[in-house]
């Protein structure tokens, strides 16, 4: 028992104090009156996943009711896939494996920095990702979080630096 509350106090202060990100947008701080899909359109860093949401369809999803907490690749994490790869998934004979990817990275409710766990989550795709602390970060599955609450009226943004691939 102590040792998964220092986990979790551990993982709440790290996740707090990855703030180095920077946003953007011709607005530094978005109003939380946009939603999730709104502040992220409005922020040239996250382009690739915007045109992927559209491409799966996941938009109208997005702009509902929530709250959700996204775990976003910014423009360098889809970068980092393997030339082509974003090009294919963008095809729509190829939408069920990228709303796949995207669901994976979307979890139910609001999760402020403060307040998340480590250990694994529920995503909207069905499966599990590991929230874990590691070299004075915190990951979300193979990716590291390098920005924190990106408010939106429906939920939060957490930049994440690699696209987490379901198994």
């Amino acid at each position: 028992m102590k040792i998964s509350i220092l986990n979790t106090i551990a993982a709440s202060a790290v996740f707090a104090a990855v703030t180095s990100y920077t946003i953007t947008s011709a607005t530094a701080a978005p109003a939380a009156s946009e939603d999730i899909v709104a502040v992220a359109s409005g922020n040239s860093d996250f382009s690739t996943l915007v045109a992927a949401l559209t491409a799966a369809e996941l938009v109208e999803a997005l702009q509902g009711a929530g709250p959700f907490t996204v775990f976003a690749p910014n423009n360098a994490a889809f970068a980092k896939l393997p030339a082509g790869t974003v090009d294919d998934l963008l095809k729509p004979e190829n939408k069920a494996k990228l709303t796949a990817i995207l669901k994976n990275h979307v979890v139910s409710g609001k999760v402020m920095a403060a307040d998340v766990k480590a250990g694994p989550v529920p995503t909207l795709g069905g499966g599990d990702v590991v929230i874990a602390v590691e070299g004075g970060g915190v990951k979300y599955g193979d990716a590291m979080v390098i920005g924190t609450d990106v408010l939106a009226s429906n939920g939060v943004i957490h930049v994440i630096d690699t696209v987490v691939v379901p198994d």
